[in-house]
């Protein structure tokens, strides 16, 4: 059977890797690349190009565990065991877990700006701010589980009430901010969206670096009320809370 190439390297069949063992292990190591092996259709194993005993070890842990988990379908109770059990970050969205890669030093600066301009406007308020990593429970309308993910940035007005035993969030946010990146942004702008919405989020802000734009959404009886563009030059204005603004430009600059 013809390998097959494929974006976590090259995939093979069990059967062509015991016929050409040799020549696969050799492509590894001159392709630098992974060769994923295949049993009646499902991946079972892959090689690895070995780096040196430390590195290797790191990468070997996390594509094993990114292979275990990434874009399996599980129940709610599922993705609980396998969260408590692994050191990894990683949401749970309409029944699928995704993995959660280290932010980039553009997306901590944005979001140390951020954080900073909603401390000051909360300071005093009953409301507070909080940041990445906080997982939070969106139960969304008309759906039997929830999807439990880790938004950027968020606003809790209903802290009190809402603590469980162990210590763990269990309200909805009003407001909650994504910065996007290349690989979350279809996540953050179709599937996030939704859950915010249907959950009962009042707002969702999502930074755009790329554009460097900002968009606000506003929602109301768990549809989008309302939403703006704000690029450089704008302030970024919420919605529902009166003087709670951005300049645009000063979150982008110099990044």
């Amino acid at each position: 059977m013809k390998p097959v190439d494929y974006k976590e390297g090259v995939v093979i069949t069990a059967t062509e890797l015991k016929k050409n063992l040799g020549k696969y292990l050799d492509y590894a190591e001159q392709q630098q690349t992974d060769v994923v092996i295949t049993k009646n259709g499902k991946k079972i194993c892959r090689l690895t190009p070995y780096i040196t005993d430390i590195e290797q070890y790191f990468m070997v842990r996390e594509r094993a565990l990114d292979y275990q988990y990434g874009g399996k379908k599980v129940s709610y109770e599922e993705f609980m065991e396998i969260y408590e059990k692994s050191d990894l970050r990683m949401e749970f969205i309409n029944g699928e877990i995704y993995l959660l890669s280290s932010p980039t030093i553009k997306h901590q600066e944005i979001l140390a700006r951020l954080y900073l301009a909603f401390s000051e406007y909360f300071k005093g308020n009953k409301c507070k701010v909080y940041f990445a990593p906080f997982d939070v429970h969106f139960r969304k309308k008309d759906f039997k589980e929830p999807d439990v993910m880790q938004p950027d940035l968020l606003v809790i007005c209903d802290m009190e009430g809402n603590i469980n035993e162990k210590g763990k969030y269990m309200g909805t946010p009003t407001l909650v901010v994504e910065i996007l990146s290349d690989s979350t942004r279809s996540k953050d702008m179709v599937d996030k969206l939704n859950t915010y919405m249907l959950s009962g989020v009042k707002e969702y802000w999502v930074i755009d670096p790329a554009c460097k734009q900002v968009i606000i959404y506003a929602f109301k009886n768990h549809e989008i009320e309302m939403y703006k563009f704000f690029k450089t030059g704008d302030a970024a204005q919420s919605f529902i809370y009166d003087g709670l603004m951005l300049d645009v430009s000063n979150l982008f600059a110099n990044i």
